[in-house]
C-alpha cells in the first residue's frame, strides 16, 4: 500500500485522469499532500510540481476537476508548505538536513538558491516560487537568515497565487490540444520561461518605480 502512495506521489502528472477515477475527491488531498511536501521538506524536492499544475488545468478543462477547488487546493498547499519550510529553517537549519541527506540536499541547490537571495533580495520568495528546486530550499534560507516572517508571508501568498494561476490557466486553455499532449515536456520548459519573463519584467518596474521615488523623496528634500 505504501510502495503504491509513492508510486502515486512521483508520477500522479503523468497519470492524473486515472487517480481521479480511482480516488475521486481524495484527488484534491493528494494533490494537496504533493504539493505542500514538495515545497514544505527540503528532502522531497523531487515531487512533480510545475507539470502538475499544468496536467491538473487540463483536466480541469476536461471537466473531471474542478478549476477553483483545484486552484484552491495549490494555493493552501503552497502556502502552508513554504511556512512549514521557513519554521523548519528557523528552529533547526539546513545543516540538519544536509547531513543526514546529502544525496537530497545538494550543495549546488543551496548556492543556486543563495544567489538568487543576493540578486532578488526578500523577493526571492516570490522568484523562487517558479524555479524548480530552488524553490524547495529558499523558504529554509529565509527562515535560517531569519527574514521577518511578515514579510516572507506576503512573498509567499503572492508567489503562490501567480504560480498557481499562472500553470494551472496555461494548461487548463492549452493542455486539451493533442499537438500539446504530445510535446508536453517542450511546453512546460515554455510555460516556465514564460513565467520567467513575467517575473523579471515586474520586478523590473518594482525596481523602477522604487528608484524613481527614491530620486524624487531626495530631490525634495533638497
Amino acid at each position: 500500500m505504501i510502495d503504491s502512495f509513492l508510486q502515486i506521489l512521483l508520477t500522479i502528472d503523468q497519470q492524473l485522469p486515472a487517480v481521479v477515477n480511482e480516488y475521486g475527491i481524495w484527488t484534491y488531498v493528494i494533490l494537496f499532500v504533493i504539493i505542500f511536501f514538495e515545497t514544505g521538506l527540503v528532502i522531497t524536492p523531487f515531487l512533480p510540481g510545475d507539470s502538475l499544475l499544468f496536467v491538473g488545468g487540463a483536466a480541469a478543462a476536461s471537466g473531471i476537476l474542478d478549476l477553483w477547488i483545484l486552484i484552491a487546493v495549490i494555493i493552501a498547499g503552497a502556502v502552508l508548505g513554504d511556512t512549514l519550510n521557513y519554521w523548519i529553517g528557523n528552529r533547526i537549519g539546513l545543516g540538519f538536513f544536509c547531513e543526514r541527506y546529502p544525496n537530497l540536499v545538494k550543495k549546488e541547490y543551496i548556492d543556486r538558491t543563495n544567489g538568487f537571495f543576493e540578486k532578488y533580495g526578500g523577493a526571492t520568495i516570490f522568484v523562487a516560487r517558479f524555479i524548480p528546486m530552488v524553490r524547495t530550499f529558499a523558504p529554509c534560507l529565509a527562515g535560517i537568515g531569519t527574514m521577518q516572517y511578515r514579510r516572507f508571508l506576503l512573498w509567499n501568498l503572492l508567489g503562490a497565487i501567480a504560480w498557481s494561476f499562472s500553470l494551472v490557466m496555461a494548461g487548463y486553455y492549452l493542455g486539451t490540444f493533442s499537438i500539446v499532449k504530445e510535446n508536453m515536456s517542450l511546453l512546460m520548459i515554455g510555460v516556465i520561461l514564460l513565467s520567467l519573463g513575467t517575473i523579471v519584467f515586474i520586478l523590473g518596474n518594482l525596481v523602477s518605480a522604487y528608484l524613481k521615488r527614491k530620486k524624487e523623496t531626495g530631490e525634495s528634500r533638497q
